[in-house]
């Protein structure tokens, strides 16, 4: 790539991020007033969020509260690293409390502490509808298998956008949870996705940085747009 290519490429992603968390929120309201409202019906994320169609309009006014209280695309929060929890007390206990009531109303399957303005070591998970909610305190990768599948991943903090990211099917994380006990989990398929997607969060990554580039530029392009986007529009 060239100089000139690279610097129009960086400008353009600048734009796309400045003006990311309005037209986001923009998109989603003009969604949520539509019975066509949400991502393609042949694309099913399995990164933050589920799919939005089939829900009542009740189920989607509060996701579209929940939505208003997690930080959306264009905030510089998303981009930093979270810092290292310290203290395991009744403030830590309520605020992982919190984030579960705001996975749940946003249907999500994960949620990361810098998703609600937070720069701690926290996420939040609960990929079965069956499982209860489960927190991780300052997680760490231990391990992540070479073998790898590509699959098409949303966002709370970017609604109405997918994309599709190559993460490795198995993963080893460590942590703790609210009360600095120890836990260990030895996730696969859609779990372990989740909980890359959630400690990618937690040091500042996102899916449009994970994804190939023509489909970051797509999504950025929609992002500008107050579109919505995913992978079969490329």
């Amino acid at each position: 790539m060239s100089s000139d290519e690279e610097t129009a490429t960086l400008s353009e992603e600048a734009a796309a991020y400045a003006e990311g968390i309005e037209r986001a929120e923009e998109a989603f309201t003009a969604a949520s007033e539509s019975d066509q409202g949400g991502p393609v019906e042949e694309v099913e994320p399995e990164g933050g969020e589920v799919p939005i169609r089939g829900y009542d309009e009740e189920t989607l006014k509060r996701r579209e509260m929940a939505l208003s209280q997690i930080v959306q695309y264009g905030d510089p929060v998303l981009k930093s690293r979270a810092s290292e929890v310290k203290e395991f007390d009744q403030a830590l206990s309520g605020e992982i409390e919190r984030m579960f009531e705001l996975m749940k109303d946003g249907l999500g399957v994960g949620l990361a502490a810098t998703q609600v303005g937070k720069l701690r070591r926290l996420l939040v998970f609960q990929t079965n509808a069956d499982a209860v909610p489960q927190e991780l305190v300052n997680p760490e990768i231990e391990w992540l298998s070479d073998e790898s599948e590509v699959a098409a991943e949303g966002c709370l903090s970017i609604p109405r956008v997918i994309v599709e990211v190559e993460r490795p099917l198995y993963a080893r994380v460590r942590g703790r949870d609210r009360t600095g006990a120890e836990v260990l989990i030895e996730a696969s398929g859609h779990e372990a996705r989740v909980l890359q997607h959630e400690i990618d969060h937690l040091d500042g990554i996102l899916i449009l940085d994970r994804t190939e580039k023509p489909q970051r530029k797509a999504a950025m392009k929609a992002l500008r747009r107050g579109e919505a986007y995913t992978p079969h529009e490329d």
